[in-house]
């Protein structure tokens, strides 16, 4: 982290072990308590990671045969995986991940390319375990590199791969490249596939057993097509659904899924974890079924943003909270139309979340005096460390009521309103004894957990 470059490259250069994970390494400074895995890596340490690990590929077998620590020592695999996390500020300083993407696949081609016909080097095989960040622009180039990988003693092990904006038959001809015992998550994103498109995917994905997360997002019926076609397509990804074991979470936002709730939880294997339903139109009958399905005592994570939650579906919402209540770590109800009326109904059900450490409620219409009550509400849950909160309508000037999200979102508020809320919510706080706790209106700031790390 602080760019010791020539160390760190001799670092992998020489490591002992079988084993180097850089996540393992850096959960937490010994002397300081600094979170070294939420700092973003410099590019030059990244590089210097990559150039110690080409090198080490070089070693001829009679000087290895000479180490000290021997070849049945030697680094088997390197983890480069969780080092650069979603939501992190961009700084020109650092590597995205897209880059560390690009700069691990750019020394696989090369060291597939470069060869060796050398007598006597005999590269220990390494296991390089990554996560991997695919686009339209970085395809060709990240398949070239799995497949240079491929019998090579440099070897991708894709964990988590996130594919945007790409094509049906890319994302096919990617999958089919990936080792199947290593990928924990395949997440979706962009890429507009409708259930015709998801249907061809979904086999190719199925066949990871050992999956643990899947994000989809815009699962949808396609309109150009006849509604047999659809119903044919959805059938079949529930059934291809049915193929997993291990999975424990779900992400399906801005799917349409009103009704059939009930179609897609019964057909997995085991409970979930972690379900993510925003924007997906839910009815109460959704939320009635997944209150007594056996997902919701499994619960740790539920993500219910931009589903109506104010009028017929406030009830079952409030069964879910309830038969979640016992596991649920972390709650994300971000414009759900919960006005004052619905959160105080809420909360003798919400306060019975125990262990929840973290609560969104951005975007819905609350007022300083909901606010308020939600905080002492809240003193009964030790375990709660952030709260996001929208910005409370007394705020806002000519408020249109109820107020549409896209206007709390948009419309400007009084900032010197705002900054006595600010200050008597934090005056709350310290009187209650809970000024560690975070309310905060920053939303891009404060990301949703990552189920892994929950």
């Amino acid at each position: 982290m602080d760019k010791k470059t020539v160390v760190l490259r001799e670092l992998v250069h020489t490591w002992p072990f079988p084993l180097l994970s850089f996540q393992q390494l850096l959960q937490e400074c010994a002397h300081c308590s600094r979170a070294l895995l939420q700092e973003r890596p410099s590019t030059e340490s990244m590089q210097a990671v990559i150039l110690g690990l080409t090198a080490r590929l070089h070693i001829p077998e009679t000087e290895a045969g000479t180490q000290p620590l021997c070849r049945k020592h030697a680094l088997r695999v390197l983890d480069m995986t969780g080092l650069l996390d979603d939501g992190v500020e961009q700084d020109p300083g650092t590597m995205s991940m897209w880059d560390c993407t690009a700069a691990v696949a750019r020394t696989c081609i090369a060291q597939q390319q470069g060869g060796t016909s050398e007598p006597g080097l005999a590269p220990v095989p390494v296991e390089v375990r990554v996560d991997l960040r695919v686009n339209r622009a970085s395809y060709a180039f990240l398949r070239e590199a799995l497949r240079s990988s491929v019998g090579s003693p440099l070897r991708l092990c894709c964990r988590d791969l996130r594919a945007e904006d790409l094509p049906m038959r890319n994302t096919v001809a990617l999958l089919q490249l990936l080792d199947a015992g290593c990928l924990r998550r395949v997440d979706l994103r962009f890429n507009n596939l409708g259930l015709r498109g998801l249907s061809v995917i979904i086999p190719h994905v199925a066949r990871f057993q050992h999956l643990a997360s899947l994000r989809l997002h815009y699962v949808h019926g396609d309109s150009r097509q006849p509604s047999v076609d659809g119903e044919d397509n959805f059938r079949y990804f529930l059934a291809q659904m049915g193929r997993f074991t291990c999975l424990r979470e779900l992400s399906m936002g801005s799917s349409l899924l009103s009704g059939r709730l009930d179609q897609l939880l019964s057909t997995l294997q085991s409970p979930l974890e972690s379900l993510e339903l925003a924007f997906c139109a839910l009815l109460p009958e959704d939320l009635r079924f997944l209150a007594r399905s056996p997902h919701a005592v499994h619960l740790k994570k539920l993500d219910l943003s931009g589903n109506d939650l104010s009028g017929s579906q406030l009830e079952p919402f409030q069964g879910l909270l309830q038969a979640a209540a016992a596991t649920l770590l972390h709650l994300e109800l971000t414009e759900c139309q919960l006005a004052d009326t619905q959160l105080l109904a809420t909360l003798p059900v919400l306060t019975r979340c125990a262990s929840l450490r973290y609560l969104g409620l951005y975007g819905n219409p609350l007022s300083m005096v909901g606010l308020k009550e939600l905080l002492r509400d809240s003193a009964a849950q030790a375990e709660l460390r952030t709260v996001v909160h929208p910005f409370p309508v007394d705020c806002y000037e000519g408020l249109p009521w109820p107020p549409p999200a896209s206007v709390l979102l948009e419309a400007s508020i009084n900032e010197e309103k705002f900054a006595r809320v600010e200050a008597e919510l934090h005056q709350l706080l310290v009187t209650t004894g809970r000024a560690h706790v975070l309310w905060t209106t920053d939303i891009y700031g404060r990301l949703a957990a990552d189920y892994f790390s929950l």
